[in-house]
């Protein structure tokens, strides 16, 4: 085994692999500030034609979120310490409202549909996560991704 052979490649991935991992994996994080504090939560989602649908419920991220929308999310998949996936996504963050403008419903049942692939009870009475009742989606401006690959392994 070569020098080469034996180090750890890290490699830019292309669109086509981002999208592959964000349509791979169903949780993230979602990283968001506020004044001096960074906060980053575990959300479950859907990625859909370059948007991240999710779902939260009301509370202090919402608010904070309604007049901070700018944030980023990660999803990784690790098969091991050099052998890892990584896309990370920079957009802003909107709350359709289901009563709202015609676009905010469409979007908003557009999130529920997707969101009902993913779990098919969600929205319903027999939802395991009932508090959950806003979607949350985000439009994504800028996508990212990275890999590592372990030494000795093919590109």
């Amino acid at each position: 085994m070569t020098q080469a052979d034996a180090t750890v490649r890290f490699e830019t991935l292309d669109t086509a692999a981002c999208e592959s991992l964000l349509r791979s994996q169903q949780v993230g994080r979602l990283a968001f500030g506020f004044r001096d504090r960074i906060d980053i939560e575990p959300v479950h989602y859907v990625y859909h034609a370059a948007h991240i649908y999710g779902r939260t419920q009301p509370g202090a991220k919402v608010d904070v979120l309604a007049h901070h929308p700018w944030v980023a999310f990660e999803v990784d998949a690790i098969d091991a310490l050099f052998a890892w996936r990584s896309v990370v996504v920079h957009g802003r963050i909107t709350f359709p409202d289901p009563h709202g403008a015609p676009t905010e419903q469409a979007e908003y049942a557009e999130g529920v549909r997707h969101f009902q692939a993913l779990v098919p009870t969600a929205f319903t009475a027999d939802d395991p996560t009932p508090d959950r009742t806003l979607v949350f989606l985000i439009h994504i401006h800028v996508m990212t991704g990275r890999r590592a690959l372990p030494p000795g392994s093919a590109a």
